[in-house]
């Protein structure tokens, strides 16, 4: 089974990183290096960013 391909873009993803705090250890160590808290907070940021954009689609 291959890995399922992230639904983020590697840019989006260090967009993210660096408004939370912590892109500096994904420099250092890759995303592996992240905690998973930190992970959690990355997939609950772009949920309310795309949440935040649907809601200005349909003004």
């Amino acid at each position: 089974m291959g890995r399922r391909k992230g639904v983020m873009s590697e840019g989006l993803k260090e967009e993210l990183a660096k408004e939370l705090g912590f892109y500096d250890i994904v420099q250092k160590d890759g995303w592996g290096g992240i905690r998973a808290r930190d992970a959690g907070n990355m997939v609950k940021r772009a949920i309310e960013i795309a949440e935040q954009n649907l809601l200005n689609q349909k003004q």
